[in-house]
């Protein structure tokens, strides 16, 4: 079997330890975001990359029939955050209300902000804007730098300060606890977590999302509210490093969706074409 990475990096820990698995009885290749289609076609691809030309690289590997985990338009998605949050919404998924602007710039002169307030990027990609707002003033400083970025703007939820990373690869999930990027000082290392710590349900829920989200390899990103769960974020394929069995769960997917005894999920067109808009 030939199956393509199509990733920038290709000795990611998940990835390199996937391919040592993979590689023992079948050919992987590593494919660049900014390659042009090969001229032969892998049986199946994993999209390790969230670029527009990975994008693209992958819309045109389908095209011609490629199997593709996780699917372009899947991916596409999850960019997006005020899609993110709208699909979540339809889906009564408890995910955080989420409002969105055309601009940082004019924020802190709204007056029907609710302070403290979380404020990201619309189009989340390395780097973006993740932050906190005790105030307007804070908000006025947080606009000094990013006045023209598109955001989404959250209330901020009481919680411990600690995320609850579920990562589920073909319905196998994996869980982790690490500090949040908006608590104070250094987030430290991420520490695994069996699954029968996490509360009851947490589990069905990460799987849940890759049904509404038509995502195979992802995670979901909780904060604990009084004992339920708010999802702050779905990403689609993670690094997912340092968990006891997700390489073998990602060679085992591979090779399900390579062979046809696994359809890679994938979204509708509309969805699509709704992470790009403006």
């Amino acid at each position: 079997m030939r199956i393509g990475l199509i990733t920038p990096e290709p000795g990611h820990p998940l990835l390199a330890a996937a391919t040592a698995l993979l590689a023992r009885e079948h050919l992987v290749e590593p494919v660049h975001p900014d390659s042009a289609p090969p001229d032969r076609v892998a049986d199946v691809y994993l999209l390790k990359s969230r670029t527009p030309t990975a994008l693209a690289l992958a819309r045109a590997l389908e095209a011609r029939g490629a199997a593709v985990l996780n699917s372009a338009s899947a991916t596409g998605l999850c960019q997006d955050r005020t899609a993110m949050a709208e699909l979540a919404d339809r889906a009564g998924l408890p995910f955080a209300a989420t409002r969105t602007f055309a601009a940082l710039g004019p924020l802190p002169d709204q007056e029907d902000l609710t302070y403290p307030l979380v404020v990201k990027s619309r189009h989340s990609r390395r780097h973006d804007l993740v932050a906190r707002a005790d105030d307007s003033a804070g908000l006025r400083a947080l606009a000094e730098g990013w006045a023209r970025e598109p955001v989404v703007v959250q209330e901020f939820t009481a919680n411990s300060g600690w995320d609850h990373k579920l990562w589920v690869i073909g319905g196998r999930v994996f869980a982790a606890l690490r500090r949040s990027e908006l608590a104070p000082g250094d987030r430290g290392p991420t520490r695994s977590l069996p699954l029968d710590a996490l509360q009851p349900g947490w589990a069905a829920l990460a799987l849940r999302v890759g049904e509404v989200f038509a995502l195979d390899v992802y995670g979901v990103d909780l904060i604990d509210v009084g004992g339920s769960p708010l999802i702050v974020d779905v990403n689609a394929f993670p690094g997912i490093r340092g968990q006891l069995g997700a390489p073998e769960a990602l060679a085992e997917l591979a090779l399900a969706a390579g062979s046809g005894r696994l359809i890679p999920r994938t979204r509708a067109r509309p969805a699509e074409e709704s992470c790009s808009t403006p």
